[in-house]
């Protein structure tokens, strides 16, 4: 059976994992096993998507984003290169805490785009076409439509 969706020759893509129609996977991506793309996304350089992530339809993810288990990316979703997504709140070395019921959820909603270099702290959502500036740190759910920009995050005071 020919394949409708293009992974580069350096790319790994685990047994498991379900890509939609006309899906690019790029080079030294790695997709673990689990994870759902869906048609007509772009994987980028350098992306990585854990077990059990589910990305939407129409979706563009920039070089070297890592997208942790407990992620999920609606359709269109934009991801700006090197931006960051969290899953564990309190991360220790010493201590570890491993195992899913340790895994926050995140929600990124239809339309969002995440800037260059943003974090998004588990946890959290982002609403409907909501955009996050480069450099943008999110500890809070983000509203739909609503614009996030500087390190501070001001631009409403609802927000703060």
């Amino acid at each position: 059976m020919e394949k409708n969706y293009y992974v580069n020759q350096y790319a790994v893509v685990d047994d498991g994992v379900e890509i939609g129609e006309g899906t690019k996977i790029w080079h030294f991506c790695h997709v673990q096993p689990g994870a759902k793309l869906g048609k007509k996304c772009v994987l980028g350089q350098n992306v990585n998507v854990a077990n059990d992530v589910t990305i939407g339809n129409f979706c563009k993810i920039q070089n070297n984003v890592s997208i942790y288990e407990g992620v999920t990316l609606e359709d269109y979703v934009f991801c700006g290169p090197s931006m960051v997504f969290t899953n564990i709140l309190n991360p220790r070395c010493k201590y570890p805490q491993v195992g899913k019921e340790f895994y926050i959820k995140t929600l990124v909603k239809e339309g969002a785009s995440l800037g260059a270099n943003s974090t998004i702290v588990c946890g959290i959502t982002i609403g409907r076409f909501a955009f996050v500036a480069a450099g943008a740190v999110v500890t809070k759910d983000v509203p739909d439509f609503f614009l996030l920009q500087n390190t501070i995050l001001k631009l409403s005071q609802d927000y703060l």
